[in-house]
């Protein structure tokens, strides 16, 4: 596994941070994923639910392995015009009122505008409001103010503006000369990025695995139930392929990919960590197994769904998850070295 296609995952990351894709919001965004897939020459479809099914081929349809990966990221919905013409919000996934405080938004109308705007703290001029340091941020206290000349409810209409629009928030993403990667929504579009890399590493070197392999980028994971759905026949395991959780009492940095023991649902298959665990070190992949205090992925909302499988979750380390969130091109790259040796290829 060359170090070519960690950069060429980072390139289509990039591409589809660009494109907003809140749960719910998806279009685009499973649009442009199946394209991809399909570019590089394999068979991607479209699901009635709205997520993207590839067959990446393989010769024992008996035991079929699912990656699983999302392209569904956080954002809100417009829950009330408000009567000064603002917008309060509610929302979408784990998008938290204090790490969006003061970004730029953009509304998606349904008349098919899109407005600027930005998420501010009611009242939030420190020159005026003796309280800020002190107000509790939530999504009762925080609001849109868009960049139009709105006073009143009925400005803001007129616009287009109504309860139930998506408001998306600004990536800001950037790549650092040593090799950081900054941006909203690292998770998940990084490990979709990552899936294509290992795509393309198939497709480059003509190589078919030896368990049919599927993958389904999701578009519900943020809400619970992404991976609730579309598990091809044969398929005996599942892998997430999700941002690996970096912080306190935990081993794993941005340089190396992560493989969860358990998380909030409980433990993964102790089988397929081991063989995971077995994969890097024959891979001599950069890893660190780690237990996450608060975390659900796509492949328990599979099991939940009541398929008989064993399930695993790996990914490369991401730092300050669900704010504004930092990984490596390391991470990326043992992340791959560990599918391949998963797979075998």
């Amino acid at each position: 596994m060359e170090r070519i296609y960690a950069e060429y995952a980072w390139e289509k990351t990039e591409t589809l941070l660009s494109i907003d894709s809140p749960s719910g919001y998806t279009d685009r965004a499973a649009a442009w994923v199946r394209d991809a897939f399909a570019d590089l020459g394999f068979d991607a479809q479209i699901t009635v639910k709205g997520g993207v099914l590839v067959d990446l081929g393989g010769e024992n349809d008996a035991d079929g392995l699912l990656l699983e990966a999302h392209a569904d990221t956080l954002g809100a919905m417009v829950a009330e015009v408000k009567g000064s013409g603002r917008l309060r919000l509610t929302p979408l996934g784990g998008m938290n009122a204090n790490n969006g405080e003061t970004e730029n938004v953009w509304v998606y109308t349904r008349g098919g505008k899109v407005l600027d705007g930005t998420l501010q703290l009611c009242n939030p001029s420190i020159h005026v409001n003796g309280a800020y340091s002190d107000i509790k941020r939530s999504f009762d206290s925080v609001e849109v103010v868009l960049d139009e000349d709105v006073r009143t409810a009925a400005d803001t209409r007129k616009l287009g503006v109504e309860v139930g629009d998506i408001v998306c928030f600004e990536p800001r993403t950037r790549r650092t000369a040593s090799g950081y990667l900054k941006s909203r929504f690292l998770d998940d579009k990084l490990s979709v990025g990552i899936l294509l890399g290992f795509a393309k590493y198939l497709s480059d070197n003509s190589i078919t695995p030896k368990r049919h392999t599927w993958i389904h980028v999701t578009v519900y994971e943020e809400v619970g139930h992404g991976g609730s759905a579309s598990v091809p026949a044969g398929v005996t395991e599942a892998i997430s392929v999700d941002m690996g959780c970096v912080g306190d009492g935990l081993q794993c940095t941005e340089k190396q990919v992560s493989i969860c023991a358990k998380d909030s649902g409980g433990p993964y298959s102790y089988e397929v960590v081991g063989k995971l665990i077995d994969a890097a070190k024959r891979m001599e992949a950069d890893y660190a197994v780690d237990v996450y205090p608060h975390y659900g992925s796509d492949v328990e909302a599979t099991l939940r769904s009541g398929v008989d499988i064993r399930h695993g979750l790996i990914g490369a380390g991401v730092y300050a998850s669900h704010g504004y969130e930092r990984s490596h091109i390391d991470g990326v790259y043992n992340t791959l070295k560990v599918l391949a040796g998963y797979l075998e290829v």
